[in-house]
This record gives C-alpha cells, structure tokens and sequence, in this order.
C-alpha cells in the first residue's frame, strides 16, 4: 500500500475554500460593547478633566494601560504609590480595598476634550473617525501616549483631507498643538498645498480666523502662487476681521504689519489708483515708488520698494519676518518637539 494517499487537486481546492467554522469573530459588537464601557461613569474607575474647561472623560483603567504604557505607567505606578501610603496608615484598622477598586481623577492639560475624547474611544473600541478639525490633536496624543497604528492612520489621512475646504481649519489648529513633533510634518503638507492654490485659500472666508502671525506666514511665502493684489484683499479681508472683535484697533496699523509682504509694485497701475491708494491704508510712498518702477524700472532703487524700510524709519523699530512668525519660525518648517516619555509630563499631570 503506498504511504500516503493522493487526493485530486480539485478536493484539495475545495477543502482550502472551506470557512473555519471552529472561530467565531464578533469584533464589531466587541467594539459597541467596550463604547459603551466608557460611556457609563458608573462602570469606570478613572475620570479625566481635560482642557480649560475641565470636561470629565472617564475610561477604564486596566484597558487603558493593556493599550498604553504610558497610561500603564500613569495609573498604575500612581496608584501604588497611594496604595503602600494607604496601607501603612490603615494596617492596624483592617485592609483596604484594592487599588484597582479605587476611582481615580486625573487633570489633563495637554489636549483638548473633543481629541481626548476621540483618543479613549480608540483605545476602549480599537475604532475611530478621523475629523480634519481635530485630526492634528489626535495624531500628536496617539504619539504622546505611544498609540502608532492611531498615529500611522491619521499620518495617512491628511493626505486626502487636506484640500481648500480644510486648510485652514487644520493650520487653526496647530496653533493649539505647535510644541508637538507631529505638527511639524503636517503643516508642511498644509503650507505646500497653500503654495499651489494660493489664490483660492486667501479669498476663504476661513482665511479671517487665523492667527495673524499664520497670515504672514502665509503671505511671506516665496513659494505662495497668488497675485499681489490677492494678497493685499486678504490681508484687508483679515484686518476687518480682526477690527471687528478689537474695535479700539486702527484698520491701518493691522494692514501695516502685512505690507512688507505686498510687491505693489507688482500690482497693475490702475489697480493701485482706484482700487488700494483711496483707501488711505498704504503710505503714500510706496504707491508712488512703485507706480515710478513700472514707468522706469531703473529711476527706482529696489530697495525703496520695501514697505518693510517704510515702517522700519516710521515706527524706529525693525520687525524681522521670524519675530513676526512666533512660534512658527521664519521658514517652511517648525521648530517643535515632544516626548511621549510620561517623564516630561510629570509637572502637567495632576491627580485629586
């Protein structure tokens, strides 16, 4: 008899095809499961007041730390801590009860409650949905907590979100999150999709609510494809803004921190005539020089066409582009860094 028995290649298909009926999955209803864990304060042993405005999140303390080391290492080394200070002081009155048993209460200050929020979903349910509004927050809290598949997801979803409609929202952002690593990656994407339509992202109605050191950002950009008279609107379009919430403010001293970044010279004739001179928002000066520029390029001295010379000798003082730029730095990139090490958040953490 031979030592084996050869089946036909068809019944080996076959069987290969054939589902494993021996494991059951049900990672779906897991998911709803563990959700509605965290959504039940009852049923949680640790509560986070995040932000300013202290929201309470409450999230189960050994999933967090089965997902985490670093929320391991903040709840369980903390709680401890407590524990053997607890026990020396009731070890003549009988035991207490577990740490584990206890309800702890955590501040934190890092994050935003929508990110964190977002954040201990993930970890509860293994599942989340990325928002262009929070999406840079929840990137830098899954680095600081050490969640990478999180971090590489939403690495991977700001190359389809970012788009005309999202751009400043996600450079809005930013401000909040700029001491974290992850920042600097993302508003490089941002700023080079910013370059390629300029024109579009300065007449955004979004373009107002950012910070006005990202305005002159924006606008000191070599690599910006927008037209001067562009923006010279959107700075206009941001200093009403601006003027509107500061009512004591003069429209033209905000209109005179972007004009270093204007070549008006570069701005048709009639434009400078009818459309920016009546306005009375640009010294007289600069039209005039660069209204001699286009006559006669060589009767002007280039470097008069500088508003930045103008305001340096009417205001005595210099502003540089990157004074100008705080916290985001004078180039394309950021200056930022962050550790996820829950060593260097010691002084942010604090437990009631």
């Amino acid at each position: 008899m031979p030592d084996s028995l050869l089946l036909p290649a068809s019944y080996i298909v076959m069987a290969e095809a054939e589902p494993d009926l021996s494991t059951f999955e049900n990672k779906s209803g897991l998911a709803e499961d563990m959700k509605f864990l965290a959504s039940m304060p009852e049923l949680c042993d640790v509560t986070f007041l995040v932000g300013d405005t202290r929201e309470p999140v409450c999230a189960v303390k050994a999933v967090l730390a089965a997902r985490s080391r670093v929320f391991h290492k903040m709840l369980y080394q903390v709680s401890r801590a407590r524990s053997t200070k607890r026990s020396l002081r009731k070890s003549m009155v009988g035991s207490m009860k577990p740490t584990s048993q206890q309800h702890q209460t955590l501040i934190i200050e890092e994050f935003e409650p929508d990110v964190f929020r977002q954040l201990i979903e993930y970890i509860h349910t293994g599942c989340v949905t990325l928002q262009p509004r929070t999406l840079l927050g929840v990137m830098n809290a899954a680095d600081y907590y050490g969640l990478d598949e999180l971090r590489r997801a939403c690495a991977g979803f700001v190359q389809c979100c970012i788009n005309v409609d999202t751009v400043c929202a996600l450079l809005a952002s930013a401000e909040r999150y700029i001491q974290y690593k992850c920042t600097k990656s993302l508003v490089q994407k941002v700023l080079e999709f910013v370059d390629e339509h300029g024109n579009e992202v300065l007449n955004l109605g979004s373009f107002t609510l950012l910070p006005q050191h990202v305005v002159r950002l924006i606008l000191a950009r070599d690599e910006l494809q927008a037209d001067e008279f562009t923006k010279f609107q959107a700075a206009l379009m941001w200093g009403k803004k601006y003027c509107d919430n500061n009512p004591s403010t003069s429209i033209k001293d905000v209109i005179g921190n972007f004009l270093e970044y204007i070549q008006f010279h570069k701005i048709p004739a009639n434009v400078l005539m009818r459309e920016i001179h009546p306005l009375g928002l640009v010294p007289y000066s600069i039209i005039m020089n660069a209204l001699a520029y286009q006559a006669d390029p060589a009767s002007v001295d280039p470097g008069k066409l500088s508003p930045n010379r103008v305001r340096r000798q009417a205001q005595g003082r210099s502003m540089s582009v990157q004074s100008s730029l705080d916290p985001y730095g004078s180039n394309t990139t950021l200056s930022s860094s962050a550790s996820s090490e829950l060593a260097s958040s010691d002084g942010k953490h604090s437990s009631n």
